[in-house]
């Protein structure tokens, strides 16, 4: 879907996806609308973007819980563009498509499975960006977290052409190539994600969740 900018400007702002286009096979369902403390996955991802984005879409596949979900909540909805490779890269090209119909400069990327990411992430990484060449992503002493990340608008065209032929590089790469800044956080289990509803069972059991 594509947003008339006219109705809803947001000049050279920050705007915000949250990639839920997953199947969740592991989890057995869609663990977007997966309950965490009486709240779905997808809408902790939503309300933590809304802390310093503009505006917040949500990319997902046609016909899922998570896009009702979100058209329930008053959020955009970006399907994958037909031919793209699976995987999250297809969701950020939509993303960024959306981004530059807004006239916003810069996107914020969130998964939708990783609810108990630092409340200081997304500032942290858009001062990053905003120092560097206007990408950044999270680090940890696990690695990079390139689902945790900005990308600058700019990037459109660089991602367009990573995905021709249905090719699908490693999304670290991608942000490397354009000189993303990593941002470490001390806390590696903070960027833990529900792969399985067991993975969902402990987070619910601890008392930080």
């Amino acid at each position: 879907m594509r947003p008339d900018p006219s109705k809803d400007p947001v000049g050279a702002a920050i705007v915000g996806v949250v990639i839920a286009g997953g199947r969740s096979v592991r989890f057995g369902g869609e663990k977007a609308v997966a309950l965490l403390s009486g709240v779905a996955l997808l809408t902790w991802a939503v309300r933590r973007l809304q802390r310093t984005c503009a505006a917040v879409a949500v990319n997902a596949r046609p016909n899922t819980q998570a896009e009702t979900l979100a058209r329930a909540e008053g959020l955009p909805v970006l399907y994958d563009q037909e031919g793209d490779p699976l995987g999250p890269l297809a969701g950020v090209k939509v993303a960024l498509q959306w981004a530059r119909d807004l006239g916003a400069g810069t996107l914020a990327v969130s998964p939708c499975d990783v609810p108990r990411l630092p409340d200081d992430l997304f500032p942290r990484l858009v001062a990053a960006a905003e120092e560097g060449e206007g990408a950044a992503m999270a680090a940890t002493a696990d690695g990079d977290q390139p689902l945790c990340a900005v990308w600058p608008v700019s990037a459109l065209p660089r991602v367009t052409e990573a995905l021709l032929g249905g090719r699908h590089p490693p999304t670290w790469r991608l942000l490397e190539q354009l000189g993303a800044r990593r941002v470490h956080f001390s806390t590696a289990a903070a960027f833990a994600n529900v792969n399985t509803r067991e993975d969902l069972a402990t987070l619910s059991n601890d008392p930080l969740a």
